[in-house]
């Protein structure tokens, strides 16, 4: 629709000058006021529909390049949805901010060429193919200039392009740095390092404006080519005219049309120079859209799971997890048991096996529903507190009231019905650990995985969360990485890790009597009296 009310307005707009020039040479030349009329009156009925076109190609283009933003963002959302807890593993959140907020407007903006962009290569042609019909030369003078034109402006494309892609990824690096700085304020405030991440992104910020420099040099010489080169092809049209006029060979209305036909390809030609620039942009954007399209999504079909609760087995670490029972993973390096977590989980790739059946070829849907990875950074959403406790399922008081009991939660509020503002920013960071606890135990999963979920509380209240979680949790599995003493000795078993691989297994007494590496590692972070 765009190319079409497009091509018909560029369409009117060549069918003025000719009306001129046939008011020019039939009406006013000769002194026939009637005829002259005639072709006033035409010019009048063309310049109306020429203003309607004009408002129909104007809406039609904006609603292409809103519709084409909008689905671009809606696939872009349906993906991040699909990538579920997985998208924060494979891309930063500021890149996905840059693509929802910049690029898909970037990209509708690029559509343009789909619309007044055949328009306007349709009106050259059949401005040419009028000229034709007048002079030769002027018509080959219009065919040869307008790929002159290209020539001047494809290398300028071409390099604002290749800044445009260094730009682009600079500006999610930025953007992601933003979003970790304004969700970490709270603790650059208590750390005192504030000044100290804003200098950093003021560094980064001056990196990508000078980046930017050199994105807008090429790009303000096709502005300026875009409003300056259509002109100067307007003058020596126009001056060729005027010769043959004097000459004899055309006469004042064909002079006057001529005119009228070459003032008009300033238009079409300003557009398709601007379509380009538009496109060139685009299509950086496009490549960012795509690629995080491209990141593979776990496929939700699989054969069904064990049918009664199932032992996990990671071959990668040795690290077994019975059903009904709390298994511990202490390690020195914290990062190695989440990823142990992460595989018995189902996050990313992964040889866990769940009783006989590889865990990675059963249906994801079951996965989740049966086993839940609880992380210490998991978000928080707005709501009463009842509600952000009960999740997805509907607020029960009781059970509510007994979750947060277990995870010793209580003094986040007297009431169910306080309001939890975004990512808990209304309350401190221990009590935001607790109520993520008190969801995850609300869930009741088959078997819970849950990271040090402990490490922000003080030793009493620790000691408080491992009794009620392992009488909460009995008959059910639950796999906690920690390194307190108190949560280990609640534990069925202590897998000790090495470089991601279990070194020793047993309870928490024997491996201390037994073990040194194990047993420096509870005195290193606790201390002695460990």
């Amino acid at each position: 629709m765009g190319a079409l009310f497009g091509s018909l307005w560029f369409l009117s707009l060549a069918t003025t000058p000719w009306l001129l020039s046939q008011a020019i040479d039939h009406g006013l030349a000769p002194h026939e006021p009637r005829t002259l009329i005639a072709w006033a009156a035409a010019v009048l009925i063309v310049g109306a529909a020429s203003a309607g076109l004009g408002i129909m190609r104007h809406r039609s283009m904006t609603r292409l390049r809103m519709a084409a933003a909008l689905q671009t963002a809606d696939l872009v959302m349906s993906h991040a949805t699909r990538l579920g807890s997985a998208l924060p593993r494979r891309i930063t959140a500021g890149e996905v901010v840059t693509i929802g907020i910049s690029d898909v407007w970037t990209i509708g903006r690029a559509m343009n060429v789909g619309g007044v962009g055949v328009a306007s290569t349709l009106a050259i042609s059949v401005v040419a193919t009028i000229l034709f019909q007048t002079s030769h030369m002027l018509a080959a003078v219009v065919l040869i200039g307008v790929p002159v034109l290209a020539v001047f402006v494809g290398p300028l494309l071409q390099r604002g392009q290749k800044a445009g892609l260094v730009y682009r990824e600079q500006q999610g690096e930025l953007n992601t740095r933003l979003v970790d700085v304004l969700g970490g304020l709270r603790i650059l405030n208590g750390l005192g390092g504030k000044q100290t991440h804003l200098s950093r992104y003021d560094d980064q910020s001056a990196r990508l404006r000078d980046q930017g420099y050199r994105v807008g040099g090429p790009f303000s010489w096709i502005g300026a080519l875009g409003d300056g080169l259509p002109v100067v092809f307007l003058a020596v049209v126009v001056w060729l005219a005027a010769r043959l006029a004097v000459s004899g060979e055309l006469t004042v209305g064909e002079l006057v049309a001529v005119y009228g036909y070459t003032a008009m390809l300033v238009i079409p030609v300003n557009v398709l120079i601007f379509c380009s620039f538009d496109v060139t942009r685009g299509l950086v954007a496009a490549r960012r859209v795509v690629d995080f399209l491209r990141l593979p999504a776990d496929d939700p079909s699989g054969v069904p799971g064990p049918p009664h609760p199932a032992v996990l087995r990671d071959p990668e670490s040795g690290v077994v997890a019975e059903p009904g029972r709390l298994t511990a993973l202490a390690g020195s390096r914290p990062a190695d048991a989440a990823e142990v977590i992460d595989r018995l989980g189902g996050y990313g790739e992964t040889a866990v096996t769940w009783g006989d059946i590889p865990l990675a070829e059963v249906a994801q849907p079951e996965v989740r529903a049966r086993l839940l990875v609880a992380q210490p950074g998991a978000d928080l959403f707005a709501g009463e507190l009842r509600d952000v406790v009960a999740g997805r399922d509907d607020a029960d008081d009781e059970r509510v009231r007994g979750a947060i009991t277990t995870a010793v939660a209580h003094d986040v509020a007297s009431s169910l019905d306080r309001p939890i503002e975004w990512s808990g920013r209304n309350i401190s960071g221990g009590q935001r650990q607790r109520v993520r606890l008190a969801r995850a135990v609300h869930a009741d999963p088959e078997m819970l995985l849950a990271a040090e979920p402990t490490s922000a509380v003080d030793a009493h209240t620790e000691a408080a969360i491992a009794e009620r979680l392992t009488a909460a949790r009995r008959g059910r599995g639950t796999v906690v990485a920690t390194t307190s003493p108190v949560m280990l000795d609640q534990a069925d078993v202590v897998h000790y890790l090495v470089d991601g691989r279990v070194a020793a297994t047993g309870t928490h007494r024997s491996l201390l009597l037994e073990n040194p590496g194990y047993r420096a590692l509870v005195s290193r972070v606790f201390g002695e009296d460990a």
